[in-house]
Parts: C-alpha cells; sequence; structure tokens
C-alpha cells in the first residue's frame, strides 16, 4: 500500500457539515413546515411547565421600562409620574430660563410583591421655553436614536452581553399636552410627527381639571383630528389578544387622556385618597368622574407594558437598525430570496448585502480551513514517507549484517 493512500486512511476525519450550499431560515422554515406532523402524548412529559419556567426566570432577571416625558416646564409632568407609580422620586423642579432643551435621565430600582423593575425616567427639561422652538424636538430625536445606536452596537459584538445589557431604548413617550381647550401647538405636532416612528406615544392632557368637562371633551375630538390630518401614528393599544380586546378597544376610544396629578392626600368620609384641593371644591385622582388617570395608569402599566417594550424591538428599534444597515449600503434579500446588490455611494461599485457579506465570509473560512487540513496532512505524509525511508534503512542494514555474520 502506498504511503500516500496509509496517510488517508490515518488522517481520517469524519466531515463536520462546513461544506455544502447554504441553507437560509427561510428554507429551513419552509421544510420544517412540510416535514412536520402531530402526535399524540400516551401520557405526561412535562414540558407543559414551559411557561412557568418563562415566568420564573423572568422574575429572576428582573425588569425594566423606560419612559419619556415630553411637556412645558411646570405642565406637572414629574407630579404625574411620582402619582403613577405610588412614590417620590425627588425630582428638582425645574425653571423656564433654559437656553436649550436637555434630557435627564434618572433609573430607579423598583419592587412590587416579588418583581423587580428597572424604571428610567427621562425628562426633556427646557422644553418649549425658547423663542426660536423650530428645533427643540432635535434634542430628543438624538437621544432616543443614541439608545438605539448603543443596543445595536451591542448586539453586533462577537461577544455580546445581551443578557445583563441595562437597555435604555424608550419603551413609551407620555406626551403631555396643555390644556388650552382650542388645538395643538404647532411645536406639538411637529415633535410628536418626528417622533412616531421612534416611540410609543400616548398623548396626555395635563392639568385636565383646569377645563370644564363639555370644552375637555370637544378638546379630546378636536387633537385627535389634528393628529389623523397631520399623519401622526400615536400608541393603539393592541387587541389582537382576546383576553385585553374589548378593554384596549374601549381605552382607544377615550384617548387623549385626560389626566390630574398629586401626591398630596385628603381624608373624604372614611377614605384617604390622592386628591387635590380648590376653593371650588377636591378633584380626586383616581376618581374616573373627576379624571382620566386610572385609565392611564390601567393600560400603561397594568395590561399593556409588555407590549410598549415588545413594540419598541420588534417595530420601532428593527426600522432604526434596518435604516442604519442601509445607509451603510446593505440590502436584504430580493423576492426570489437572492442577496440584492445596490450601487455604493461612496464608489464605482456595488456593496455586498449582509447575506454576501456572511457567505464571502464563510467560503473564505472554509478555504482556510480546508487549506490548513491539506497542510497537515501533506506534512503526516511527509512523516509517514520518513518512517518508512528509516524503516527500509534499519531493514537494508539488517540484511547486511545478516549477509556478514552468515557469509
Amino acid at each position: 500500500m502506498a504511503s500516500s493512500d496509509v496517510a488517508r486512511q490515518l488522517y481520517y476525519q469524519p466531515d463536520i457539515g462546513m461544506r455544502g450550499p447554504f441553507t437560509s431560515p427561510t428554507d429551513n422554515h419552509d421544510a420544517g413546515k412540510k416535514n412536520c406532523r402531530s402526535l399524540f402524548l400516551s401520557g405526561h412529559v412535562g414540558f407543559d411547565s414551559l411557561p412557568d419556567q418563562l415566568v420564573n426566570k423572568s422574575i429572576h432577571q428582573g425588569f425594566c421600562f423606560n419612559i419619556l416625558s415630553i411637556g412645558e416646564t411646570g405642565i406637572g409632568k414629574s407630579t404625574l409620574i411620582d402619582t403613577l407609580f405610588n412614590t417620590s422620586f425627588d425630582d428638582h423642579v425645574s425653571t423656564h430660563f433654559q437656553p436649550n432643551v436637555r434630557l435627564k435621565a434618572q433609573t430607579y430600582e423598583l419592587q412590587e410583591s416579588n418583581v423587580r423593575l428597572k424604571l428610567t425616567i427621562v425628562n426633556t427639561v427646557g422644553f418649549g421655553d425658547q423663542i426660536n422652538k423650530d428645533d427643540s424636538y432635535q434634542p430628543i430625536v438624538d437621544y432616543i436614536d443614541a439608545q438605539f445606536e448603543a443596543y445595536l452596537q451591542e448586539e453586533l459584538k462577537i461577544k455580546r452581553s445581551l443578557y445583563n445589557y441595562h437597555d435604555t431604548r424608550i419603551h413609551v413617550c407620555l406626551y403631555f399636552i396643555s390644556p388650552t381647550g382650542h388645538s395643538l401647538k404647532t411645536l406639538d405636532l411637529l415633535t410628536m410627527k418626528n417622533l412616531d416612528s421612534k416611540v410609543n406615544i400616548i398623548p396626555v392632557i395635563a392639568k385636565a381639571d383646569t377645563i370644564s368637562k363639555s370644552e375637555l371633551q370637544k378638546f379630546k375630538i378636536k387633537i385627535m383630528s389634528e393628529l389623523v390630518s397631520n399623519g401622526v401614528q400615536i400608541y393603539q393599544f393592541p387587541t389582537d389578544d382576546e383576553s385585553i380586546a374589548k378593554i384596549n378597544a374601549t381605552m382607544n376610544g377615550h384617548l387623549p387622556f385626560a389626566v390630574v396629578g398629586s401626591t398630596e392626600e385628603l381624608k373624604i368620609g372614611n377614605k384617604v385618597v390622592k386628591a387635590r384641593q380648590y376653593p371650588w371644591g377636591i378633584v380626586q385622582v383616581e376618581n374616573e368622574n373627576h379624571c382620566d388617570f386610572v385609565k392611564l395608569r390601567e393600560m400603561l402599566i397594568c395590561t399593556n407594558m409588555e407590549d410598549l417594550r415588545e413594540q419598541t424591538h420588534m417595530r420601532h428599534y428593527e426600522l432604526y437598525r434596518r435604516c442604519k444597515l442601509e445607509e451603510m449600503g446593505f440590502r436584504d434579500t430580493g423576492p426570489e430570496n437572492k442577496p440584492v446588490r445596490v450601487p455604493d455611494s461612496r464608489k464605482t461599485s456595488y456593496r455586498e448585502s449582509l447575506q454576501e457579506t456572511y457567505e464571502a465570509k464563510r467560503h473564505e473560512f472554509i478555504g482556510e480551513l480546508e487549506q490548513k487540513q491539506e497542510e497537515m496532512r501533506q506534512m503526516f505524509v511527509q512523516r509517514v514517507k520518513e518512517k518508512e525511508a528509516l524503516l527500509k534503512e534499519a531493514e537494508r542494514e539488517d540484511l547486511i549484517k545478516g549477509f556478514t555474520l552468515f557469509g
């Protein structure tokens, strides 16, 4: 047997599965649907505990939720947030003398029962205080984009740590509308229009106890009409889940919520309630006949908090990620599941799609691996040849010694 054949047999390695055409996730998904069939179990297995496992894991990890509050100075942003979470966040009162808009973020650890929540509140300091308000929304846009970019950079790392990454992406924007009773300000429309593709916007009418009920109802209708006519997309409570579809559909009809915030507690009858006291009477924060605070808290925290988190990741972040990659010249696959090549504006050439880039790197890696394997095989063959030569030389010397001994 030739030495090269011996080497091939001795150096045989199983195929590690890196050769062959690349199978896209779409192909795997389609194949899985064709090859999947339903079976009945003859007894209990135990994977019905997966939801409980997921709940336990989530409780152990804790949750994060990030709120952006936008509104003019003194409109009651901090008071409403304090009232929503039934605590005092000790936010310093801002003045009207701010040269420009800046964003101030504070993170707090909250716990209710055995659930931990890392809550970040981002406040817009000086919003609407400048004489020239044309670009008041730009620092807010830049801040939201910066949080998306930070997450994207973490996601693109070779060694990612998303498990314990502090997600600072904004999950909801509470947009505080001044209770003028007439119409939205130009600044309000301009800001919400520039933010609706980046964040879930829930508009609220602040200090709703300063206008009458009839005026308030007309104001709500006017606001929604102006939002629709200007193409502003606000967050709609989801109606695809049957368990909450009815209540969410009803609450969508109450937008924008007319709210009153107060941390002051008053005794009314035998109950102590959060309220605001005026010479003409008392406004109870949690009385639905007085304002929509309970509706806001129910929709924001109790019912749709997870959907807000999900929409941030699946809709707004994905849009940012896609736009960023397209700006770099990357494109997705075409109708026939083939990579789309697009012109590079900086060169007279074409940029590769992400799939093409991955494939090129993959084939390059496979080529390098095969080259190393061939070099090791050749080295092994050479060593076998050298060993065979030594054995033959030893046999020849033994034969010479034998002839000499018996000669």
